[in-house]
């Protein structure tokens, strides 16, 4: 029986914390469910999911959909989807059989790429490199998630570029069903004998084809700060995430280009220590002013009043209010605090 490949492209980055990577993995299992559930899938379908942040690692290869097997999702700092796209195709060259005189070779392969903000490291070479020998051979189909997603790159890759605006968990259960029936109907056409590159009909309600947006050049999520800190009782990291929210946009027809934001909390979750191992170590001279940061975290760890103690190495510890003397869990020396004052301070971010 020739084999109908199925990869699952995942943005892990750190701007996915908490509730979204979460659902993720949950509609990941969700979509294997309902293969199981299909005669068609399970005789065709094999899966592989490739995860991306600062690295990019295949974590589960292409196996039988009865045989495969749940794998807990990472978080790491920065969106490479140049490098993802490198891998992808990489594991096409290793991976996929090709037909010869005695054998018919693999169907042409689906991709689905998730990701909900924008490339952190350069991807020109990676895109010419897809379009120039891939992007025939492979139905790849990009799944935007959240308001902050970098269309015009992901529409050089697919005309399938699906946004899905709402991370709602009714929504989200729906856009997985979606995708689900995507997948099913591939491998029902292989089962009539001819595969065909068509996606179910799509509910607008929730999620919409995408048009051309204007590039976005940076190398950091503008729509998204994050922060990694570490508690000072138990030397465990956490994760903060602050989202950028309009104060004041100034009319069209003034013509002039003034816009007030802030950056809202919107998480603080702990994270595990292979956070680093998937995160880009390379310095980049990104720095947010603390005066721009709205709501403050507590430690997730040990509930102290405050994430954002700032010690003199630069990096983000917790502090209880009252110690008057703390040891850096990242440089080791004991450190005071003073209140930041009016002006604020500013820390390095992360890339997003």
């Amino acid at each position: 029986m020739r084999r109908l490949p199925v990869f699952f492209v995942l943005d892990c980055s750190e701007s996915m914390a908490g509730q979204n990577i979460q659902q993720m993995q949950q509609g990941i299992q969700l979509i294997m469910q309902k293969l199981r559930q299909d005669p068609y899938a399970l005789e065709t379908v094999y899966v592989s999911v490739i995860a991306f942040a600062g690295i990019v690692r295949t974590l589960v290869p292409l196996v039988e959909v009865f045989a495969y097997y749940s794998t807990k999702l990472p978080l790491g700092g920065g969106t490479h989807l140049g490098k993802a796209l490198e891998h992808l195709m990489n594991e096409f060259d290793r991976h996929l059989m090709k037909t010869t005189e005695e054998t018919k070779g693999d169907w042409k392969p689906i991709a689905y790429l998730f990701t909900d903000g924008r490339p952190t490291d350069e991807c020109k070479d990676a895109i010419y490199r897809w379009q120039k020998k891939y992007a025939r051979r492979c139905t790849l189909i990009a799944l935007g998630m959240g308001k902050n997603v970098d269309y015009a790159t992901l529409k050089q890759l697919t005309e399938h570029c699906i946004a899905f605006d709402e991370l709602n968990e009714k929504d989200f259960k729906k856009f997985f069903q979606w995708i689900s029936a995507s997948v099913v109907a591939q491998s029902k056409s292989i089962g009539d004998g001819q595969q065909q590159d068509h996606l179910p009909p799509i509910d607008e309600r929730y999620m919409r084809l995408v048009k051309d947006l204007p590039a976005k050049k940076t190398l950091v999520d503008e729509n998204c700060v994050t922060f990694v800190g570490r508690c000072g009782k138990l030397n465990r990291p956490y994760l903060m995430k602050f989202e950028r929210e309009i104060q004041y946009q100034a009319p069209q027809d003034l013509n002039i280009n003034l816009n007030l934001y802030h950056f809202q909390l919107t998480e603080c979750c702990k994270i595990d220590e292979d956070y680093f191992t998937w995160s880009d170590q390379t310095q980049h001279q990104q720095q947010v002013n603390t005066t721009l940061l709205q709501g403050t975290p507590e430690c997730p760890h040990c509930l102290a009043e405050t994430a954002f103690a700032m010690c003199g190495c630069g990096q983000l510890m917790c502090y209880d209010g009252f110690s008057e003397d703390v040891t850096c869990p990242w440089c080791r020396r004991q450190v005071s605090f003073d209140y930041g004052g009016m002006d604020g301070f500013n820390v390095q971010r992360g890339r997003g």
